[in-house]
């Protein structure tokens, strides 16, 4: 899977997963899984596209993460995405917010991404 930290002002765009979904009811960066064979880059553009409808411009990875919930297993591709066309927003109806980067701890996420919280806090 591919997740987007996309950054704006010292801001962070988080997305609310939906109640039906794999920790749904939790905040998270957007992003998606990966087509089969399918780089992650390619996927992060694709779903960022789809999912907040931005084409990303700049982007680095940031992090890769492994993580097992017990009754799923994935591996997290997390980029930092500090160039953009045009303003994110939530395509598929999920609830979507700029946030300060500081203020991301009040906001509850998925286990998976809480090092990628405390790095963004720390940098």
């Amino acid at each position: 899977m591919a997740a987007g930290i996309i950054l704006r002002d010292n801001k962070v765009f988080i997305a609310l997963r939906k109640s039906n979904q794999h920790q749904g009811g939790l905040w998270e960066f957007p992003g998606g899984k990966c087509e089969s064979s399918e780089p992650a880059s390619i996927a992060l553009f694709r779903e960022l596209k789809e999912e907040c409808g931005i084409s990303v411009t700049d982007c680095a990875l940031f992090e890769k993460i492994s993580h097992d919930y017990g009754d799923k297993q994935v591996e997290l591709f997390f980029y930092k995405v500090t160039g953009f066309d045009g303003d994110p927003v939530g395509k598929e109806g999920q609830e979507v917010r700029w946030v300060a980067i500081g203020d991301l701890l009040s906001y509850e996420f998925p286990e998976a991404n809480m090092s990628i919280v405390t790095a963004l806090m720390n940098a």
